[in-house]
């Protein structure tokens, strides 16, 4: 089957979210699980997901795909940055255990001067912490451009991350 979808605001509402799908004939979305460029996210209403969840059971949609805010930076410089982007991402999969099926995506983030193997570490042990509290929803890293001190620029840099 093919999916097709786009990125949708969650300021209405995880129902709403799968409405505005259903308007523009998606069969899936993309949605950051908070502000993108920040770190509140809305309060967690059981109901609303159970209503998308009906949505899409109804409509046959594929997996929806949540991403990690853009602030999370997983091998910061600043242990309390990288422990921020701990906490999130963790609150975050509580969340989304509350819709089956959804994915995860997230970026390596920036080795901010560290250089990139320090960058790979540090990624790889945020991952492991994470993966620590059995998430149910499967978990997604995403590339980067590779400019600066970006980290996942490269496949090599996702695998050895992995």
């Amino acid at each position: 089957m093919f999916s097709i979808g786009c990125h949708l605001s969650v300021s209405k509402g995880m129902y709403r979210m799968g409405q505005d799908a259903l308007s523009i004939g998606a069969t899936t979305f993309q949605f950051f699980t908070r502000n993108p460029r920040g770190g509140s996210a809305r309060e967690i209403d059981p109901d609303d997901f159970a209503a998308l969840r009906t949505l899409m059971t109804e409509n046959g949609f594929a997996p929806v795909i949540a991403h990690a805010p853009y602030t999370l930076n997983p091998c910061a410089r600043d242990e309390r940055l990288r422990e921020f982007a701990c906490e999130t991402m963790c609150d975050d999969l509580k969340r989304l255990s509350l819709l089956p099926d959804a994915l995860y995506n997230f970026h390596p983030g920036s080795h901010v001067g560290q250089g990139v193997q320090e960058g790979i570490a540090l990624t790889a042990a945020l991952l492991r912490r994470v993966l620590e509290t059995e998430p149910e929803t499967m978990i997604l890293l995403e590339t980067m451009s590779g400019r600066g001190s970006e980290i996942g620029g490269r496949f090599e840099e996702i695998r050895d991350i992995l």
